[in-house]
């Protein structure tokens, strides 16, 4: 009989290695692969929603949005050095900018490619930009709008800087369950209890926290 695999040292995930493992361990004192899914997300994204540039304002909050990147450009110097990134759609443009990270964030993106891109909105004066956000390469497989909603994880700046914000963490979390089967996820409560509250099996409850597939699965 195997261990549990939730008891698995956090190191020990792909994708994480020692120097993850101890940042991961600092700041939201995750040590195996349970204290990473016990780590639930705040709020979601409807991955099917995408708001356009030119109707952003000051006041909207958090948007996904779609574009192509026209411009990059390194501005500032030494701690004000940052990344700014000029993304348009039919409607408008908007810029993304990254203080941390800036060069890592160059050398991913490029001009003339379509990104799918998430994060708040922010105004400086009258000038709209979006600070730090998720960002991905816009592909036939999130073109087509997956049906589902991603979660969101509580962050730092700490865990945005090194890869581990809520995108990072949805591939380690995504990982774990492949992984994982139902055995790793006993029940917390006696057989009576379940069926008598017409309870899904706590694996299922868990992946649905994490990863649910309608809003009626979240539920």
């Amino acid at each position: 009989m195997r261990n549990n695999l939730l008891e698995t040292p956090i190191e020990f995930l792909k994708g994480v290695g020692p120097k993850r493992a101890q940042i991961l361990k600092k700041e939201i004192e995750v040590f195996n692969f349970g204290g990473l899914l016990s780590l639930f997300p705040f709020r979601y994204i409807d991955k099917t929603k995408f708001e356009s540039c030119g109707r952003l304002h000051s006041d909207i909050g958090e948007v996904q949005i779609k574009g192509v990147v026209r411009r990059i450009t390194m501005e500032g110097e030494s701690r004000r050095k940052r990344l700014v990134v000029k993304l348009r759609d039919e409607t408008g443009s908007i810029e993304l900018v990254w203080f941390q990270g800036a060069s890592y964030m160059q050398d991913k993106l490029i001009v003339g490619k379509s990104y799918v891109v998430y994060g708040r909105v922010n105004a400086y004066g009258s000038k709209l930009s979006i600070p730090h956000p998720e960002i991905e390469e816009l592909r036939q497989s999130n073109n087509n709008e997956q049906q589902h909603f991603a979660p969101v994880y509580p962050s730092t700046d700490k865990l945005n800087s090194s890869g581990l914000d809520s995108k990072g963490r949805r591939k380690l979390v995504a990982a774990i369950f492949e992984k994982a089967s139902a055995s790793d996820f006993p029940e917390s409560l006696p057989e009576y209890m379940l069926k008598k509250l017409s309870l899904i099996p706590r694996a299922d409850a868990i992946q649905s926290i994490h990863f649910p597939k309608s809003e009626k699965a979240l539920k």
